[in-house]
């Protein structure tokens, strides 16, 4: 059920990015969920969120910029090492210009830019661009 969460979540965000909305609710929310949504907001894709009663049901208010052409949770983790991490960002993403591949480390949840700079591997939640 928790990687149903984050693909639902991600699904909602396009879906509003392409209406034009300015905002996005999301619910429910999880721990990983605002780590893929802080790596989004590091690197300039969302303005800003806002995390409403986290230790129940919860709440998420994303705040849009406009940048988000896709976004997608995998539900199946697939294990990757960090040899391996540009090839598999080339074959996933549309262009080398824009574009992150978000993996859970060891290290934390870190874009695909980060784990090849920490030199780690792990398992690929999701890529937006």
């Amino acid at each position: 059920m928790g990687r149903r969460i984050l693909n639902d979540a991600l699904r909602t965000i396009v879906n509003a990015e392409r209406r034009g909305k300015a905002t996005a609710n999301l619910h429910p929310i999880s721990t990983v969920m605002t780590s893929f949504l802080n790596i989004m907001k590091y690197r300039g894709y969302i303005k800003d969120f806002q995390v409403f009663d986290p230790h129940r049901v919860g709440r998420i208010t994303v705040e849009l910029q406009g940048r988000i052409t896709d976004c997608r949770a995998l539900t199946y983790r697939q294990d990757i090492m960090a040899k391996d991490i540009e090839d598999y960002r080339l074959r996933i993403l549309p262009t080398r210009q824009w574009g992150y591949v978000v993996i859970t480390t060891p290290n934390g949840v870190l874009d695909h830019e980060e784990a090849i700079r920490q030199n780690v591997g792990g398992q690929v939640l999701g890529y937006f661009h």
